[in-house]
């Protein structure tokens, strides 16, 4: 992916540099740019990038039910580039650019981010409180009743998906295709099963597994160690992984 072609067909984008999965402070500020994320693209292209491998971001994403776009700067210069890298650092910022009428690409602007700049409404709020003072430190976690965290991918087997009215394509693999509506993905699979998939992450994979065992659940496909599908005795079916979002 080059810096161009995250512009797709306008020419303003505006470029997040997130510090990845260890930086609570960072899922914060992208929880809120995900809320007015269809705002900003009515105006510019817009991606948060991390150091973090694809498949780290497609967790983080499916948990938090982030819609914008992610690009890894894994193996690449571009957080040193534009001052967000240093001695093996990384700081969180954004960076806005501009691309002209040949092509050319400017580096606009840019600025950090941090507890009481311009672009998260957290501290703010907590700056009329009475405590001002008080302490904060953001949890990653959603779901705070359990280790279960709710994706937003689900899977559907259908007869027919090819006039699916208002859902985006996003990818076609072996025997599914990836489909996008309103930051929900929906893996639509040509079958006439007609069975609905949901999917849960855990940081705790063996202790959820056994549990569900015990209340009844079957395991009806092992992708792999810290990877199944499992029926529940309601009829409910369900993906349930480790995350690598830890």
């Amino acid at each position: 992916m080059t810096l161009q072609e995250l512009f797709l067909d306008k020419d303003e984008l505006i470029v997040i540099h997130n510090m990845g999965k260890g930086c609570n402070y960072c899922t914060l500020w992208a929880d809120g740019f995900n809320g007015v994320y269809h705002h900003l693209i009515e105006r510019a292209e817009f991606v948060v990038s991390t150091p973090d491998e694809p498949n780290v971001q497609e967790d983080i994403a499916a948990e938090r039910g982030w819609r914008f776009p992610m690009v890894s700067t894994k193996g690449t210069t571009f957080k040193s580039d534009m001052g967000f890298e240093k001695d093996g650092s990384y700081y969180p910022g954004v960076s806005t650019f501009r691309k002209g009428e040949n092509g050319e690409i400017y580096h606009y602007a840019h600025a950090p981010l941090g507890p009481g700049d311009d672009f998260c409404s957290v501290w703010p709020l907590f700056e009329m409180l009475p405590d001002r003072e008080g302490t904060f430190k953001p949890n990653r976690k959603i779901n705070q009743r359990s280790t279960l965290q709710l994706t937003n991918n689900i899977a559907i087997q259908v007869k027919d998906y090819e006039k699916i009215i208002g859902m985006k394509p996003e990818r076609t693999y072996e025997d599914e295709t990836r489909m996008s509506f309103n930051g929900t993905n929906f893996y639509l699979e040509q079958l006439d099963g007609g069975n609905v998939f949901f999917e849960f992450s855990t940081d705790d994979f063996e202790d959820m597994k056994q549990r569900l065992l015990k209340q009844g659940c079957k395991i009806t496909k092992e992708h792999h160690e810290k990877s199944i599908m499992v029926a529940d005795p309601f009829g409910m079916n369900f993906h349930l992984y480790e995350s690598r979002n830890r």
